[in-house]
Formats: structure tokens, sequence, C-alpha cells
């Protein structure tokens, strides 16, 4: 009899035991040692709770916004490669499951699936940008992310170079054709396989910014920050959202867990700009965390794409529900009906 999915960290064997092994090596891994993909996880649990009593929690309430946009759930889906590589319907089945919990859904630059696809899903989404060194086709995904209805661009600036992510070349992961990449196909007649050997502007700057905030009217969001100082900058640059980011453990080994940076972050930002954070994100108590630490809200990658794996479209659906319940229970215990009285206060020191 198979054990019961009562966690999101229940996923992960499963999950292993269901995907080919080089895609299990590319999702799960992570830079060098990995002792950032493993920091990412368990600094959450060094944070303490404190909790307060006699408070009215009859009715919990995790309804947010996101540059202005109404979301039932202050967790979204990050950003993640090849959705196709889990489940025939890749992305189409995850932004469907996004919506069914009016939870925010990020579409990547690599993903399976074209943007188009999911743009009949009616739910709140966004576009992972890349900005790729050819400049008419990072104006071309934004201008299309625009007419397909999404609602912000996300560029991802932690990906200058790649990190050396030793699982994936153990397992023999390597990139596919470039016509495997759904918002990257239709390039590939004029660009050839470059498509995706030049997909990251590796000179892009801070100068750049006003460029990409010129390719659309869309809110910019800006992934990857790790400082305050670039926290601050970003800022001045005019970028509606700061996400602290250290792209899943997946980049630079040895980089702190997100929730050590993240109030550096947010003093930084000092209310200019809205500030989200991913990275180890697993339980309802980790994105009680996260709130009570200034951010807005959190981002989630590998549980979606192991739920994915595992079950389709209802998978995701279940591992949401299971992270939903889970924050309902500890705003309910911490004395905090809504996500506004989620205060610094509600978290002990690390």
């Amino acid at each position: 009899m198979t054990a019961p999915i009562v966690n999101l960290a229940d996923l992960e064997p499963l999950a292993e035991s269901v995907l080919d092994p080089v895609a299990w090596a590319y999702y799960s891994g992570g830079a060098g040692d990995e002792r950032t993909l493993r920091e990412n996880v368990e600094a959450w649990a060094r944070r303490t709770m404190r909790w307060r009593v006699l408070v009215d929690v009859a009715t919990i309430d995790t309804s947010t916004t996101l540059l202005r946009t109404p979301v039932r759930f202050p967790v979204g889906i990050a950003p993640t490669a090849l959705h196709g590589l889990c489940c025939p319907d890749g992305e189409l089945a995850t932004a469907r499951a996004a919506a069914r919990h009016g939870q925010l859904y990020t579409h990547s630059t690599l993903s399976s699936r074209p943007m188009e696809d999911v743009a009949s899903v009616d739910g709140p989404r966004w576009f992972q940008l890349y900005a790729h060194n050819e400049r008419a086709i990072a104006a071309d995904l934004a201008r299309r992310a625009a007419d397909a209805g999404f609602g912000a661009i996300v560029v991802t600036a932690d990906l200058p170079v790649f990190g050396r992510r030793e699982r994936e070349i153990r397992g023999g992961y390597a990139w596919g054709s470039a016509r495997e990449y759904g918002n990257l196909t239709r390039y590939v007649d004029t660009y050839g396989e470059a498509v995706t050997s030049d997909l990251h502007a590796f000179q892009l700057t801070w100068t750049d910014l006003e460029w990409l905030r010129s390719l659309t009217d869309l809110p910019l969001v800006l992934k990857g920050v790790m400082t305050g100082e670039d926290a601050a900058l970003a800022c001045e640059h005019g970028v509606d959202a700061v996400w602290v980011s250290n792209h899943g453990g997946r980049q630079l080994d040895r980089a702190p867990a997100t929730v050590d940076v993240l109030e550096e972050c947010v003093a930084a930002v000092a209310g200019r700009a809205e500030v989200y954070v991913d990275g180890g994100i697993r339980r309802g108590t980790d994105v009680l965390t996260a709130l009570a630490l200034g951010a807005r809200a959190v981002f989630a990658g590998r549980p979606w794409l192991y739920a994915l794996a595992t079950g389709g479209e209802d998978g995701v659906v279940e591992a949401v529900d299971l992270l939903r319940a889970e924050l309902e229970t500890a705003m309910g215990l911490l004395g905090t009906p809504t996500l506004a009285d989620v205060t610094r206060a509600h978290v002990g020191p690390g």
C-alpha cells in the first residue's frame, strides 16, 4: 500500500521513482556541492514562530494582491523549464492547476509549451524573460507576452553564465533542439540553434533595464536579487518588484539561503517596490516566516514539478491544497487571521 502524501516533501521520492533519471537530475540538482540547495530548505526551519493567544481566528483569509492583481494564496508558481518532461500537457496543466486556486503562475521562457497555449487559461499569470543576446528575440517575447494577457514581465538577472550543476553532468543532461522549447520554436528558422545557445544576455547591465522597460508597458519584476545593494539599485531603476532568489541553488554554490538575505533586501527597498522570495519553500510556516520578514509573497518551483510528474494537473492542485491547509492552520495557531496581521514580531531569531 502506497503511503499517503501529507506534505510537499513526500512528493520528492515519488517523483524520482517515476521521472526519467536524466529529467530527475535536471529538476532536482543544484550547483557544485549543493550546499545552497540544501541550505535554502534548512534555513527556514531555524526560524521560530511567536504566537499570540486569545485572538479570534474563526475566519482565516489567505488572499492578497500582487502588483494590484488579486490572488487567493500568497504562494505563486515560480518559473521552471520544460514541464513537458513531467506531463504531456506540460505548462498548460500547471497553469490550469494554478487557476483553480486563484494562484499566480509564472511562465518560463524555457517552457515546453508556448506562452500562447496558456493564454486560454483564466488565471493570473506573469512571463519570465531571459534577455536574449539577440535583442529582437527578447523584444518579440515581451510583445507576445503582452498580447497573450500576461500581467508582468519577470526578468531573471542571476544567470549571466550557467552554474556548474554536477548532478546534471553526471546524469547526462544535455540541451535538446531549440524546437523543443515552445516559446523559441518560431525563431529557429531565422536564428538556428543559437536561439538556445545565445539565450542569455551575458553583458546585460543596469543600463539595459531602461531598454527592457521600453519593450512593454507591463510591470517589471527583477528576479535574482540577493543583496541590499542590488535591491536598492533595482528600485532606483524603476522596477515594480524585487524578487529575492538564488535560482534554487542552481547558480553560485555557497550563496546564502534566501531567507538569510530577505530582511536586508526588504530594508533596502524601503517600500518602493513589492518584494518576493523563493528558495526552499516547503511548509506553511515557511510562508508565514517570509511574510513576517517583509515579503509580499513567496514562490516555489520544484514541488509543483514533482506534483505534476506524479499526478498531472490534479497532482499540482492537491499539492497546493496541502500547502494552503498548512498555511491556514499556522495562521490560526499564530493568531493571525489575515496576512496583514503577520508582523516581524511573529518570528524569532534564526
